[in-house]
């Protein structure tokens, strides 16, 4: 069997995303590498993962893109279920986040809004599908 054990955005800062959120979306730290290269959040069953760029260009002999608040989201999104999307929006936002879009309903009955983070990843927030 296989599982999926964790994403990890490659960031500029991990002690700075990590921090951010933690103020963003209530999670808890599981541990920041010595060094600060990597760091990891308590968020359920996936692990929410951060690598520092210079830990990625170390990894990844061919280089990558790296997101960006100043370009358009990567076609890829994390997303994070709850019952009251309007607080988290509100309260990512108050934490730093870029408001992408508010609240808003969607055909399979959903509560969808969307927020990018410090170093521009795109954030859904919504409530659980049943």
């Amino acid at each position: 069997m296989i599982k999926f054990a964790y994403t990890i955005l490659y960031v500029q800062d991990v002690t700075k995303s990590i921090d951010f959120y933690e103020r963003a979306f209530g999670f808890k730290r599981k541990f920041i590498a010595p060094g600060n290269s990597y760091g990891e959040l308590l968020t359920g069953d996936t692990t929410l993962s951060f690598a520092s760029t210079t830990l990625a260009k170390s990894n990844l002999k061919g280089g990558f893109i790296e997101s960006s608040k100043s370009n358009k989201p990567f076609a890829i999104e994390i997303a994070f279920a709850t019952e009251n999307v309007e607080a988290v929006y509100k309260q990512a936002i108050k934490a730093g986040a870029i408001a992408e879009a508010p609240a808003k309903h969607k055909p399979q009955g959903q509560l969808v809004a969307y927020v990018r983070d410090l170093d521009g990843f795109l954030i859904e927030i919504c409530t659980p599908m049943d």
